[in-house]
């Protein structure tokens, strides 16, 4: 018999989104490793354009930022460092992006980070209803209004997804 539950012990995340008022469901998944978007999508029965994935990023100086893009598009790393602006934008190691969050990879959550990072997100994720995020651990996600990004993150809307979702 499964021991999944419908709520899931707090994380950083999760407390972050109570203590701020946000209301969110909570789905559990088997994660899967590398399995992404991909995989949680599958298994939750949801596209997988509305998986949204949080990717810590660095600029030239080694300065983190977050950027959250569909699960089926890539982020086109020219168009955000043209955005943010700075000269150039590359992915954390994932040792170096678990400092900066103080997530596994594989579970990171753009809320309850351990260091305050600016957040960009893909401003076609806005135009969604809802969507489905890392609640802060492997196999878990949050669905919430995508204007939380906004309001309360104070993510940057930016436009520099590439792939099968990219409009």
């Amino acid at each position: 018999m499964s021991k999944k539950s419908s709520h899931v012990s707090e994380t950083p995340a999760t407390q972050w989104l109570r203590r701020h008022g946000v209301a969110f469901g909570e789905h559990v998944y088997d994660y899967v490793e590398h399995g992404g978007t991909g995989e949680s999508s599958r298994q939750l029965g949801v596209p997988e354009h509305e998986v949204i994935k949080t990717l810590v990023m660095q600029d030239e100086k080694a300065q983190p930022l977050i950027v959250l893009m569909h699960g089926d598009c890539t982020v086109s790393l020219k168009e955000l460092a043209r955005q943010v602006p700075c000269k150039k934008v590359e992915p954390c190691k994932p040792d170096v992006a678990q400092r900066h969050s103080g997530y596994m990879v594989g579970g990171t959550s753009p809320f309850g980070t351990r260091k305050s990072m600016p957040v960009f997100v893909e401003e076609t994720v806005l135009a969604l209803p809802r969507i489905l995020i890392n609640g802060g651990r492997r196999g878990y996600l949050v669905s919430l209004e995508p204007r939380v990004l906004t309001e309360l993150l104070q993510a940057r809307p930016a436009r520099c997804a590439l792939g099968p979702g990219a409009e």
